[in-house]
């Protein structure tokens, strides 16, 4: 099906465009009271993700409701493990946790390389019904938690501030790390070619917890397989966010990947130096700048606009939209990159 709104598809592969596209991360969620009114019909986040009708649903809204360039399917980047056998639990105002998590070489025994397909078939449903009620309106962005991201919670088994667990496997146990590593990697490629196949038209990789290992273990540990995923996915364009790595952005000029998603702590005029001239560029406005009133919303995405201006470029924010934020601030940061010449 033709796109009628393809801008984001164009400015990823560094095609010229009339306008820069603009999407947020986290943009189909608790910002919207649309949103929330889903939410409260279901017993809680990870049924809503697990309804395909209703994750179809909440994907659309910010395209009906925000007018961005893209949606991104509603799902999580825990999904991966638990199709690897390791299932996992949302905790209200705590986030995820699982009850078991794994250990020890031993414990790769009780986990599989996940198909994508049958394991993850929830989502694959949700994005073949948000296609059709898209109906080509805008591109679909589909997505996976980079595998080093997935490893910290397999290992730490709920959030942490330095998920020291998963950082000790690094020194202690590197063999065991490196195939269970491997084993994520796989499952992460299989779900999205699936993603891909039910209709996905650019995919990006999540690295939440890239900014906690230091340069050579960030190497080591993580880069190296988001760049066997960036290798093994050739169909549609792709993005790597990795948070907090602005130690690798060199490195990640080098990855096979269109678009490099920069968090609001990188530079622009450095990322783009380091970064070079071959990749698109995305993001970067702090989230906390819509907290702002809209003459000071506008006059920020003005300034961030600026820096990016004449180079190849996608409007985000530098993390994801924090839940409290007025949805007509982010209207105003939306309007204000669609008015930008």
């Amino acid at each position: 099906m033709q796109l009628k709104n393809d801008l984001l598809l164009r400015a990823a592969k560094g095609e010229k465009v009339e306008r820069t596209p603009v999407w947020l991360m986290r943009q189909a969620g608790r910002i919207l009271p649309e949103y929330r009114a889903v939410r409260e019909s279901v017993s809680g986040f990870i049924e809503l993700a697990q309804t395909p009708e209703l994750a179809a649903e909440v994907t659309i809204q910010p395209v009906d409701i925000l007018d961005v360039d893209a949606a991104i399917i509603f799902s999580d980047i825990l999904v991966i493990p638990e199709a690897m056998g390791l299932p996992y639990e949302m905790v209200e105002k705590r986030g995820p946790w699982f009850p078991e998590t794994i250990k020890s070489e031993a414990d790769l025994k009780k986990i599989r390389i996940a198909d994508g397909v049958d394991d993850l078939n929830y989502v694959i449903d949700a994005i073949k019904i948000t296609k059709k009620a898209l109906n080509g309106r805008v591109p679909l962005i589909g997505f996976a938690g980079a595998p080093w991201t997935i490893f910290a919670y397999m290992i730490e088994g709920s959030g942490s501030k330095t998920f020291s667990k998963a950082r000790a496997m690094l020194y202690t146990q590197q063999k065991f790390s490196h195939r269970l590593l491997k084993m994520i990697t796989d499952s992460t490629i299989n779900y999205l070619k699936a993603q891909i196949a039910a209709g996905a038209d650019l995919i990006q990789i999540f690295d939440s917890w890239a900014g906690i290992l230091p340069p050579d273990h960030y190497q080591e540990f993580s880069l190296k397989y988001i760049s066997q995923i960036c290798d093994a996915i050739t169909e549609v364009p792709k993005t790597v966010f990795a948070k907090g790595a602005f130690f690798a952005r060199k490195e990640m000029g080098a990855l096979n990947c269109e678009t490099i998603g920069l968090d609001w702590n990188m530079g622009i005029a450095e990322s783009r130096e380091l970064i070079g001239d071959l990749k698109t560029l995305q993001g970067n406005l702090d989230p906390a700048a819509l907290y702002g009133s809209p003459k000071e919303v506008e006059a920020a995405t003005k300034r961030m606009m600026d820096q990016f201006k004449g180079s190849r470029h996608i409007a985000n924010l530098g993390h994801g939209v924090y839940p409290d934020i007025d949805p007509e601030m982010v209207k105003v940061f939306i309007e204000t990159v669609k008015n930008y010449r």
